[in-house]
């Protein structure tokens, strides 16, 4: 046999061929184990921070200012503050003012807020590499961005089961304190008072901080600030006092929409109504109201004590009264309000902006109406 032959027949060495070959290929799968594994848990927890973000800036956007898009304004601290708190492969994400946007939604309203998060090497914070670096790649860049919206709310839950009048245009001469628009027989009075949902009542941001004195309601008059006592759903056999001073001091978990009728309790419920909020002010006593920054200060954040009242047509009420229907009530929106003390059979607090929720099914949410749910869009 000649050598050229041999040569090319021999097999010796190819071991070696198949050993580095297959460290080749197992050095490219652990590349893509490691490097790609931590790439894609680093965007995980970068979408985390940026819907932490988007989240903390819709709330805040919603509670403390809607109008307040600047960078040191609430909404834009909040969202930078609830994204940094956040880290990705143990480093801290980058994210400044100019990072959080507020785009309008599709149907013109402005009430979203937009939070992109960076580890990249123009923000100086790139994800180092482990495998990849032998070839030369020794960094890797990851953003994330998320939107969340505090939109109009069309449903709430842990009402109180008392309710106020919303507001109204008062055209009696001389002015008075009361709704009047009928006479006995179902007819409009002259110089009669008018209400159109969504026109006249409580604004967010106008009415935010205004003290309300609450009283119970007596006869037929529809006044601001007098109460009607109102029968919710549930009880679990619980009926009367008992139950209604339980859905004072906890949160019924009933979801209304605008249109919800309520039954009027019989009797003004004065007691049961005091110590309601007695025990409900116990569940955190240090809370109060900053006038500085008008808002709710609370060690637990998110004070119990804030809740939402419901309001009721002042229209449909009063017309049903003149013309003999039985008491209903129909409920229109909510406001939020910040309970501060007891006075006698005088419960007084503070209008404060509220949260509500999106029930799908219920329609859009009335015009003007008081409480923003918030949810993630992106």
């Amino acid at each position: 046999m000649t050598p050229l032959r041999r040569w090319r027949d021999d097999e010796r060495g190819m071991s070696i061929l198949y050993i580095t070959t297959g460290f080749l290929a197992f050095f490219v799968a652990t590349t893509l184990a490691i490097d790609v594994g931590m790439l894609t848990t680093a965007r995980g927890q970068s979408q985390n921070a940026a819907d932490a973000g988007a989240l903390a800036g819709a709330i805040a956007l919603a509670m403390d200012s809607f109008d307040d898009r600047s960078p040191s304004g609430p909404a834009v601290q909040s969202a930078v503050n609830a994204a940094l708190q956040n880290v990705v492969i143990g480093g801290s994400v980058a994210v400044e003012p100019s990072d959080v946007t507020f785009p309008v939604a599709p149907d013109g309203e402005s009430d979203r807020v937009r939070v992109a998060v960076y580890r990249t090497a123009a923000r100086s914070n790139p994800l180092a590499t482990f495998i990849a670096a032998v070839f030369g790649v020794t960094t890797a860049d990851v953003m994330a961005a998320a939107t969340a919206e505090a939109a109009p709310a069309n449903a709430m839950t842990c009402v109180r089961p008392f309710t106020i009048p919303d507001l109204w245009d008062e055209n009696n001469v001389p002015p008075n304190s009361t709704f009047d628009r009928y006479n006995s027989r179902g007819e409009v009075i002259p110089n009669a008072d008018v209400y159109v949902q969504g026109e006249q009542g409580y604004d967010p941001e106008y009415h935010k901080g205004t003290l309300l004195a609450l009283r119970a309601g007596t006869g037929n008059n529809v006044a601001p600030t007098f109460y009607y006592s109102w029968s919710m759903p549930g009880g679990n056999g619980e009926i009367g006092a008992e139950w209604y001073e339980e859905n004072i001091s906890q949160c019924n978990q009933a979801v209304f929409i605008p249109g919800s009728l309520m039954t009027q309790e019989p009797g003004n419920m004065v007691g049961p109504t005091v110590q309601g909020i007695e025990a409900l002010i116990a569940q955190d006593p240090t809370a109060y109201w900053d006038e500085d920054d008008d808002r709710v200060v609370s060690p637990l954040g998110r004070s119990p004590r804030v809740f939402p009242i419901p309001l009721y047509d002042p229209d449909f009420f009063q017309f049903g009264k003149m013309t003999g229907r039985n008491a209903t009530l129909k409920m229109v929106g909510w406001i939020g309000f910040f309970v501060e003390s007891v006075s006698g059979n005088e419960v007084y607090g503070r209008i404060t902006p509220i949260l509500g929720s999106i029930d799908d099914n219920a329609g859009p949410a009335p015009e003007g109406t008081f409480p923003r749910a918030v949810r993630l869009i992106e």
